[in-house]
């Protein structure tokens, strides 16, 4: 198993094995630090992921930007083009399906779909972070792919992670794309 995968599996084991109370306390967190930031505040429309996997809940967050009239879109996965993401409008009424990696999405419907440089922020999971601001990720490159150009936009990635997540160094790939920012129930890490 190369380092990465090796990584992969214990910070998934780590984060996995916080408790219910721990997982409720770092959403609540979350969704507070969510709420205030300054590039939130101001956004229209956000992407966002479900939580899947001992990922740090998002369901507080989701519930204050309904809210406040925020337009939310999940990640699909993108029906033609292999390996990339489409971001699809999420409301309280969205039918959800199970993708192939068992995760819930929004049923695809093209007139929902929101292109990336339309997104004012997205939000995206990730495995594990470093303090350069690296990500990794579930090794699939679907975020990766879907950042490769988000300086050339209005968008702002936010990596959304607990505080277990944290680890010395990334082994780093080509493709990675690192994130200006990660914020994670305690802390926000800026790498800009």
């Amino acid at each position: 198993m190369n380092a990465r995968s090796q990584l992969r599996k214990e910070i998934r084991q780590r984060r996995n094995s916080l408790s219910a109370s721990e997982q409720h306390n770092a959403a609540i967190a979350l969704a507070t630090s969510l709420s205030s930031h300054s590039k939130i505040q101001p956004a229209k429309r956000i992407a966002i992921y479900l939580t899947n996997d001992g990922e740090l809940g998002t369901s507080i967050f989701i519930d204050w930007c309904w809210q406040q009239q925020k337009e939310l879109y999940l990640p699909v996965i993108h029906p033609f083009n292999p390996g990339h993401l489409l971001f699809l409008r999420y409301q309280q009424d969205t039918e959800l399906v199970t993708n192939a990696f068992g995760i819930l999405e929004p049923r695809l419907d093209v007139t929902k779909v929101c292109p990336l440089a339309e997104l004012d922020i997205i939000c995206t999971p990730l495995v594990a972070f470093d303090d350069t601001g690296a990500r990794l990720g579930m090794g699939g490159g679907f975020y990766d792919r879907s950042l490769a150009h988000w300086q050339q936009t209005k968008l702002y990635p936010l990596g959304l992670a607990h505080d277990c997540q944290r680890v010395a160094n990334i082994p780093v790939e080509t493709w990675d794309i690192p994130l200006p920012e990660i914020i994670t129930p305690s802390k926000s890490y800026c790498f800009v």
